[in-house]
């Protein structure tokens, strides 16, 4: 087995930089394998002692380097294949240096490299060694002039960060542009893009009065479908100036799309690089949930501009401190456009389904970890979700007016610096004067605490005493855990679910929210009328796992009538669950929905997510061992007979909702067709257990709907439906489907992902096809992550052999892991989770997946980023 693991970086190493940058002038001279970039760098000594000058480069030539205009002889330098280092340098200087890099076989996509023949950069976290010898570190900021030079033919456009200052022909056949930005910035929001693009213009006038041309640039031909993120764009510009005082800086925004990229986007000051895939949208091509994601992400980007551009980060250990308080922002962005408590639900369904298993596994970190090998890894749900649930947390207990004015001040101190954890709490404590460092123990310890609640209600008293208590689970390197401020807010209600009012700390409330901050503590709520139905942790208040003894009754109370919408839908999750993993009666379940659905004051997005069962990924969060087999068969029979039981009103429900004759993707628009589709999908669940005529009724609804869709929603709807059909209508849809759009990159990547998600025996047979289909290639990340991580992140059923006993997913999974580790380790990295929780699994599972972590391991020559998960991954106690 292979056990050598590189040296880790610990966040208790770290130094401040011995050297500033005050300037940074590039000049790029483009060409697919030889691109030469000239670095001039003005350094000024920080200390008072002198210091070597450490610069990083990984994969780049060094042609020439010069101090102070001197060239210098090698017996002055050292190279490694990561760095270059002068021992003695003055204590101001001008390092002049010329590197030649390749491009065109640049497949890891980071530093600058070569997408569908145009130029395009990834720097963050380390890429920017990719393309010069540098200081590259976030805590070095550096004002940059960048001059970019390329043949006209193919490469009209060359973009860079900040201003344009100059353009003009170097001859007939090349051109140049030179690009200042005025603000200070790290090397990882450095940014470049040059070849031939369509652009989207408009304008926005900021709160100030100034104008700030809006540039969005797509592939030719696709401009029209770059409309919505124009829009998306100017709807996130208005609400940051409205909700945090935050105008927009420079007088040029631009946004590229490019098709092959590691992330989902990266938010370069003034020149955001987004993926295609959440960018581009029309309702031929792009799902309703593909427009709430480029809303969400261009907002999140845009936010960037002031948490992490403005106000950046010390170390990558702070990477929560730009990443978990933009997605808040972002957050609040979404839900004031999709409705607070629908947004809320999807917010805490992802949490659970990427965070919670991160916590409870072997990968399990802290928000700011102590230690890494790759930074690359740690681009986590940890990260960006709980991170975003601490900031929530926050503004919760302080209240909105203190949050936002804390945030003011957080921006006004640390502009243009490199901040830390502890200067984004300074700023919660110098506007409060509370001490408020026990919050950090949320940013330090990985792990999510259980909360308990147990109750006593006396009626002569007509109280109720609430006890409480936390606990949060031994995590790798962390055996004991600190307690943790949980703000858990709190409502009771009768048995039909009608809120109670109550007293606390002698005024009469209908919620509160009190914080635990010790492992326990017990209130008591007072002038209770009647024996009471908790309502707890609502919104959830908090990233915990919360516990209650009750009877089902309540559950059902909350179901029928809460009028906190996250409760009703969490209380729905958790009678499902039981009646998935323990067994009973469908019925009463069945009905409490019933009333659900036939309840006209709900919108239709709240109802569709109502109807959703726990996925089979939730439902093994909550089973020990788990047992992939056991809770894929209990789901579907539980799905089929809530089919057969509501058919008629599923039905009429379905045959009410007319689509409408234009398409829209607002939120009152999408909530309908979510409604429909949802109705559909339930209604198709008990095709298997149909008899012959029933079965053919629903195989001719399912291929109705897919006829008469006319956007890519109710496609994607119905294909998804025609999945319990299977056979010849299953096929000819998919055939259709790939026929009318197979020169349509963006949509064969969801014709792949479909097949690839589908829960059905023949389908890893299907997907081993598919992985030698002529337009898969896993050096296009977005194919790949359709195919691949579908299969082992979407589809546990195929993943774990539930059909066969001997026909895993984790062998093909592996093989793949190592084909793109070999060119693309960021991305192969990724898929090692699906394989690391193999101890929770009951046999034979948990065997056949530690075997395959071992031959990962065993592999010689493995990259870092597989190494370290994979070896994190074996080394459970």
């Amino acid at each position: 087995m292979r056990t050598e693991i590189a040296r880790p970086i610990r966040l208790t190493d770290y130094r401040a930089p011995a050297y500033r940058v005050s300037a940074t002038d590039l000049t790029f001279r483009l060409d697919p394998t030889e691109t030469r970039v000239t670095t001039r760098l003005s350094f000024e000594r920080l200390g008072e002692s002198p210091a070597p000058l450490v610069l990083l480069g990984e994969r780049v030539k060094l042609i020439s380097i010069k101090l102070d205009g001197a060239d210098l002889s090698p017996d002055t330098y050292e190279i490694t294949p990561e760095t270059l280092t002068l021992r003695d340098v003055p204590a101001q200087f001008v390092l002049e240096t010329e590197v030649e890099i390749n491009p065109q076989d640049n497949k890891t996509l980071e530093g600058l490299y070569m997408s569908s023949g145009r130029y395009c950069t990834q720097c963050e976290a380390e890429g920017f060694r990719k393309i010069t010898y540098f200081p590259d570190r976030p805590d070095v900021l550096s004002k940059y002039t960048v001059r970019v030079e390329a043949p006209k033919i193919g490469f009209p456009h060359l973009l860079s960060n900040g201003n344009l200052i100059e353009y003009g022909d170097l001859d007939d056949t090349h051109h140049y542009a030179v690009w200042q930005d005025p603000f200070n910035k790290p090397s990882y929001l450095f940014a470049l893009v040059a070849g031939e693009l369509d652009v989207l213009e408009d304008t926005f006038t900021t709160s100030s009065g100034r104008t700030v041309d809006l540039k969005i640039y797509v592939d030719t031909g696709m401009s029209a479908r770059a409309a919505y993120a124009m829009d998306a764009l100017k709807r996130s510009m208005a609400w940051d100036e409205s909700a945090y005082g935050r105008e927009y800086d420079l007088d040029l925004f631009m946004i590229v799309a490019v098709r092959d990229f590691n992330f989902g986007a990266m938010e370069n000051k003034g020149l955001n690089i987004f993926n295609a895939s959440l960018l581009l949208a029309d309702p031929t091509t792009a799902t309703d949930a593909d427009y709430e994601r480029i809303e969400s992400v261009i907002a999140h980007e845009y936010f960037h501009n002031w948490s992490g551009n403005r106000v950046t980060c010390r170390d990558w250990f702070q990477l929560c401190l730009k990443e978990g308080l933009t997605v808040f922002r972002d957050q609040g962005f979404s839900s004031d456009q999709r409705g607070h408590a629908v947004q809320r639900i999807k917010d805490v369904k992802a949490l659970r389904a990427r965070q919670f298993p991160e916590d409870a596994g072997p990968l399990a970190h802290p928000v700011r970890p102590s230690s890494y090998l790759k930074i690359d890894n740690f681009y986590t749900a940890t990260i960006y979700e709980k991170g975003a649930e601490i900031v929530g947390m926050l503004k919760t207990v302080m209240g909105p007016k203190v949050y936002r004015t804390a945030l003011d001040h957080y921006f006004a101190t640390h502009d243009g610096t490199a901040a830390t954890l502890e200067d984004f709490l300074k700023s919660f404590e110098a506007v409060t004067g509370n001490d408020v460092s026990n919050w950090l123990n949320w940013y330090t310890q990985a792990g999510t605490p259980r909360l308990k609640i147990t109750q006593t209600y006396d009626a002569a008293a007509k109280s109720l005493t609430l006890s409480l208590s936390q606990s949060t689970a031994p995590t790798p390197s962390q055996p004991t855990k600190a307690a943790v401020p949980i703000p858990v807010r709190l409502g009771i209600l009768s048995e039909d679910g009608t809120p109670q009012s109550f007293g606390f700390e002698g005024q009469s409330q209908i919620e509160i929210t009190y914080v635990l901050d010790q492992p326990f503590a017990a209130i008591t709520l007072t002038d209770v009328a009647a024996a009471p139905v908790l309502s707890a942790l609502r919104h959830f208040s908090a990233p915990v796992i919360l516990e209650v003894e009750e009877p089902q009754s309540h559950l059902f109370a909350r179901f029928k009538g809460d009028t906190d919408p996250f409760n009703r839908w969490e209380a729905a999750q958790k009678l499902a669950q039981n009646l998935i993993l323990t067994g009973g009666d469908v019925a009463p379940y069945a009905e409490a929905l019933k009333a659900t659905l036939l309840d006209d004051a709900l919108e239709p997005a709240f109802k569709a997510l109502i109807m959703a069962l726990p996925t089979e990924q939730g439902l093994a969060q909550e089973m020990s061992p788990v047992d992939p087999a056991a809770i894929h068969t209990r789901r579907k029979a539980v799905k089929a007979e809530l089919s057969r039981a509501l058919y008629p009103t599923l039905r009429d429900l379905y045959d009410a909702i007319q689509p409408p004759t234009t398409f829209s993707p607002d939120a009152q628009s999408a909530g309908g067709r979510a409604l429909r589709n949802a109705l559909l999908d339930l209604i198709m669940a008990g095709y298997g257990t149909a008899d012959a005529a029933h079965q053919s009724e629903l195989s001719a609804l399912a291929s109705a709907h897919y006829a008469r869709a006319d956007n890519m929603t109710d496609m994607i709807a119905a294909l998804t439906a025609l999945m319990s059909v299977h056979g010849e209508p299953y096929e000819a849809a998919l055939d259709a489907f790939y026929a009318r759009f197979k020169d349509e990159p963006l949509v064969i990547d969801k014709w792949f992902a479909l097949q690839a998600a589908c829960p059905h025996p023949e389908t890893l047979a299907r997907i081993e096809r598919l992985s030698r289909h002529p337009d898969f290639d896993p050096k296009v990340p977005n194919r790949w992550r359709a195919l691949v991580q579908n299969l082992a992140s979407n589809n546990p059923a195929v993943f774990h052999g539930v059909f066969a006993s001997d026909s895993y997913g984790y062998g093909f999974v592996v093989d793949q892991i190592l084909t793109v580790d070999e060119f693309n380790p960021m991305t192969a990295a990724r898929l090692v989770e699906s394989l690391s929780g193999y101890k929770r699994y009951a046999s034979p599972y948990r065997e056949a997946m530690k075997a395959a972590l071992e031959s990962i391991m065993a592999t010689p020559k493995l990259s870092k980023n597989v190494a370290e998960l994979t070896a994190k991954a074996l080394d459970q106690k």
